[in-house]
């Protein structure tokens, strides 16, 4: 991930053996991690079973807070690719009982917007 991209808040995609490592301890037997986006120190996880938001919180970082989503609570969601003048591309996505959407921002020259729609395609539309 480059350092202004990460300033910017634009995701980029993680290293899913990390992953595997990292979230061990709050994967259910079977579950499989799909893909993974970090923005700054904070990361998003698509795992066969639910989106995991990981918020890792005060100065060192230890402190950290893991959000799960199951995929069945998403109620739509959409991607907006970068144009001529944009500086990113964005996935909103409304989750069941919140009137605002879920934004995250992905880097301009950045294809994983694409990749996130098809995995969150794959998984709502499959329920």
């Amino acid at each position: 991930m480059g350092f202004l991209d990460g300033l910017m808040g634009n995701a980029t995609e993680m290293n899913l053996e990390d992953l595997k490592e990292e979230l061990s301890e709050i994967l259910i037997e079977g579950e499989v991690i799909e893909k993974g986006y970090k923005v700054l120190r904070d990361y998003f996880v698509f795992s066969s079973q639910r989106l995991i938001l990981v918020d890792k919180q005060g100065v060192t970082g230890k402190k950290v807070e893991y959000h799960s989503i199951p995929y069945k609570s998403i109620r739509h969601f959409s991607i907006e690719t970068a144009g001529t003048f944009d500086a990113d591309s964005e996935l909103k996505l409304w989750i069941a009982g919140s009137s605002m959407p879920l934004t995250k921002q992905f880097a301009k020259n950045s294809s994983n917007i694409l990749e996130v729609q098809r995995t969150l395609a794959k998984y709502l539309l499959n329920l």
